[in-house]
């Protein structure tokens, strides 16, 4: 018979279309991926994906069995959370999908919170992007998400979280750093690192300075860095100023690495969602979870900006 395990190795890989991708999810070896798929194959005597190379697709079987083999690991995880409560105790593992720098942070204290009352629940992040999010969250293969987009589908409940702010950073020794402050018109002639255009940044950025009569074409883009955290490392090191999440730059700030400017006119702010699927039913732990953020919502406001004031270095 086949094991719930090698049932989930398979429904990474077939989400992934990747093994060394879903080896690095489960945090298993690629081997030990390729040798659970072969071993479901071998088991059945059919075959499961089309390899082409590094990258593989499903095979007729595959996708036939995939929504199969989904809903036997969900009944699988709702039967964990059947015999938890025979305990009187919410457990089980607790999968977030989150896209934005600030949602990290935030779901870091966040979870610190909530696994000090429910120490018996495993919760695990999964970084990726917000269509990634919204495919998966409609599709059922997450539970909940966080992105810094509402996403609109009429089986998804979007609900705010916590508000962000983005900052100008630039080099310690840069012009401006004396002041802390500068005029738009002062920003198309520096050197600017972004992010990718569709990442939920920018297109914050950028509907800011749209205000202000500046489109992306406009300013000097020197570099674009899909990593928030290492686009504050740029700056650290003189290579140019930048627009990224508070959050994101509270080290370098504190650390006096990278200095604060305030640009005229410019008070950029987002919203982060948390987001489900209101067609799936929730675990305890999930439906804890979603209430506990809830009702610790305000409070996650005010405790994580008055964690940023702390750290920050005296003016």
């Amino acid at each position: 018979m086949v094991e719930l395990s090698t049932l989930r190795v398979f429904l990474v890989a077939a989400e992934e279309r990747n093994f060394s991708q879903a080896a690095r999810r489960l945090h298993l070896s690629q081997s030990a991926v390729s040798q659970n798929i072969q071993a479901l194959e071998r088991l059945y005597g059919v075959d499961l994906f089309v390899r082409h190379g590094r990258s593989v697709e499903l095979s007729e079987v595959g996708a036939m069995i995939l929504p199969t083999v989904r809903d036997v690991l969900n009944a699988a995880r709702l039967l964990e959370d059947n015999l938890q409560s025979t305990r009187d105790q919410i457990g089980g593992e607790l999968a977030i999908g989150c896209s934005t720098s600030a949602g990290k942070y935030i779901m870091t204290t966040l979870l610190a919170a909530f696994c000090r009352e429910y120490p018996a629940v495993r919760p695990r992040i999964k970084v990726m992007g917000r269509d990634s999010i919204y495919e998966r969250l409609r599709n059922e293969t997450i539970p909940i998400g966080i992105t810094s987009k509402y996403l609109d589908h009429r089986d998804l409940e979007c609900i705010p979280l916590f508000e962000d702010r983005i900052i100008l950073i630039a080099p310690p020794d840069h012009p401006w750093a004396n002041y802390g402050r500068a005029l738009p018109a002062d920003l198309l002639d520096q050197p600017f690192i972004t992010r990718e255009e569709a990442s939920g940044t920018c297109e914050t950025v950028m509907e800011g300075l749209k205000a202000l009569d500046i489109t992306l074409e406009m300013l000097n883009v020197i570099m674009e860095i899909g990593n928030p955290e290492a686009i504050a490392m740029a700056v650290e090191q003189g290579m140019g100023i930048a627009f990224v999440s508070e959050m994101v730059a509270v080290r370098g700030l504190a650390l006096k690495r990278i200095k604060k400017i305030d640009v005229e006119g410019l008070d950029l702010r987002r919203t982060i969602y948390m987001s489900r699927n209101v067609t799936k039913p929730f675990t305890r732990a999930q439906s804890a979870f979603w209430e506990f953020a809830q009702a610790h919502r305000e409070r996650l406001n005010t405790d994580i900006w008055e964690s940023l004031v702390s750290l920050m270095p005296a003016v």
